[in-house]
């Protein structure tokens, strides 16, 4: 890949990228969230097509300008994104061939389908029966089968991305083997990766991404790379943005989480939250830090109402008292709000006006009766249009017409309409652009001194460290460090965010 550059409106995700994989090597790439791996990978797959970015890719010395991602399957190049593509309610058999299918004049050749598929699957080390439904198995199982998935396909160049983030320690070895074998067997593979010990352990090379930008490319165990370097390469830039002036007004604890667990919604064999403990004071905000898969938001959402997975067990306390918090108005009626990671399906909604979503939280202090009292909710709404600076027509406006920093603003006064003790914000400045992350920060920092309790998840190290008066670590659903924002750095929040499971028993 040479000179690879793509932009979305507003963003630059990557400029003039250089990307080198040989024959049957493993190549991975690192870098912060945010730093244009899976943009690059998108591009390369066809998925971001022909003509949509800049630069030239060549596959086996020849110019490639795939349309689609069928166009680049045709020539041997298969991605497995992180969030799996199967379908849970077919076979494993069906899901092998969905779109590759064994047929005859379209009538599919079961025979021939569940032969191939017993094959593949062993190629793989799964001995499952081919009818099994894909719901019926592990999500480490499940990785398994995307990558006999690609083998379907006479894959000559894999690329996964993030396969492990959401695996236990054993299903991540049996993936890496198979990673070895397959590069036995002269596959070339991408591996993108925030895990450390797993790079050294099957790459042959690896580039570092930050900023959309090639930081350097290294040949693994020729140019001296430790652990100490690629962190360096991976966050090693200033603070690219200003975060308001505080003195905090720390006070009493209003929020604690204690010993909480969660199960997996479909693979209840599998903990996303681990035993977590943490609280937050009043006039305080504390950060939550950690890569794809560690359950920053998986912890998050179900404390809040139980939103995601299987609570097993954990209390929440709230000054002191022990709450429940079962149910979304269960949880807003204690006083905590949530702005989620994902706000066009979870925070907003977009066919409604700005009015409507700012109320949606705390309909009852617009209503009489069981009626919206839609004039003081228009004054409400304009009310925040002015003190947020939201940028819209009207307060009729439709939300899914404004910027995503207008959005998020929509999504913050709704939350803070509800009047919450304890604010948690997941990801509060993904995908805006500067002026508008500078005017959220104001409002995180105005809120903790009225004594509120700010609970902040955030892939930017940079916005955590400007921000936050201390910062948890998580990783795989365990938290692996405190620090107080004295001693936090890049550096050591990275290496507590990707510490393995024996680090994390040795400081339990």
């Amino acid at each position: 890949m040479r000179s690879i550059s793509k932009s979305f409106p507003g963003v630059k995700a990557l400029s003039d990228v250089n990307l080198t994989v040989a024959p049957g090597e493993v190549h991975a790439i690192c870098g912060e969230n945010g730093a244009g791996k899976s943009t690059l990978m998108k591009v390369l797959s066809g998925v971001h097509p022909h003509g949509s970015y800049e630069g030239d890719i060549l596959f086996e010395g020849a110019p490639c300008a795939f349309k689609d991602i069928r166009a680049s399957e045709r020539h041997g190049i298969v991605i497995i994104h992180q969030e799996l593509a199967l379908v849970p309610y077919l076979s494993l058999a069906e899901n092998l061939f969905l779109g590759n299918e064994h047929a005859a004049r379209g009538i599919i050749s079961w025979h021939r389908t569940l032969g191939s598929a017993q094959k593949l699957l062993a190629r793989v080390g799964l001995r499952e029966n081919p009818l099994t439904r894909v719901a019926d198995i592990g999500v480490g199982k499940q990785q398994l089968v995307e990558i006999a998935k690609a083998l379907a396909k006479e894959v000559k160049l894999l690329i996964l991305d993030e396969p492990t983030a959401a695996l236990n320690d054993e299903d991540s070895r049996q993936l890496l083997d198979l990673i070895l074998e397959l590069k036995a067997q002269g596959i070339a593979c991408i591996l993108i990766s925030h895990k450390l010990n797993e790079i050294a352990r099957v790459a042959d090379s690896l580039t570092i991404l930050r900023d959309g930008r090639t930081i350097e490319s290294l040949t693994v165990g020729a140019d001296g790379i430790s652990e100490d370097r690629i962190i360096r390469g991976m966050v090693g830039r200033d603070l690219e943005h200003r975060y308001p002036e505080r003195t905090p007004q720390i006070g009493e604890i209003a929020l604690a989480i204690e010993n909480w667990t969660v199960l997996h919604p479909i693979d209840l064999h599998r903990k996303v939250v681990d035993g977590v403990s943490l609280h937050v004071r009043r006039g305080e905000i504390v950060g939550i830090a950690g890569l794809m898969g560690a359950g920053r938001t998986e912890l998050a959402m179900s404390v809040f109402g139980r939103s995601y997975g299987r609570c097993t067990g954990g209390r929440v306390r709230l000054d002191g008292k022990r709450i429940r918090t079962r149910t979304v108005p269960e949880a807003i009626g204690h006083g905590i709000a949530y702005v989620t990671e994902d706000r066009k399906h979870l925070g907003l909604n977009l066919a409604d006006g700005v009015s409507r979503n700012i109320s949606l939280s705390a309909l009852g202090k617009v209503s009489r009766r069981g009626w919206v009292d839609e004039h003081a909710e228009t004054r409400v709404a304009e009310r925040f249009r002015t003190s947020m600076n939201i940028k819209a027509p009207s307060v009729f406006a439709a939300a899914g017409k404004l910027s995503g920093g207008n959005q998020q603003k929509i999504v913050l006064s709704k939350w803070i309409f509800s009047e919450p003790e304890v604010l948690i914000l997941d990801e509060p400045t993904r995908g805006i652009d500067v002026g508008a992350k500078a005017e959220i920060y104001s409002v995180i920092a105005d809120l903790a001194a009225q004594g509120k309790a700010v609970l902040v998840i955030s892939s930017e190290l940079p916005e955590l460290l400007g921000m936050c008066d201390r910062i948890y670590t998580m990783a795989a659903g365990r938290l692996t460090g405190e620090l107080d924002r004295a001693a936090a750095t890049q550096e050591s929040l990275m290496r507590l965010m990707t510490a393995t499971a024996a680090d994390q028993n040795e400081q339990v």
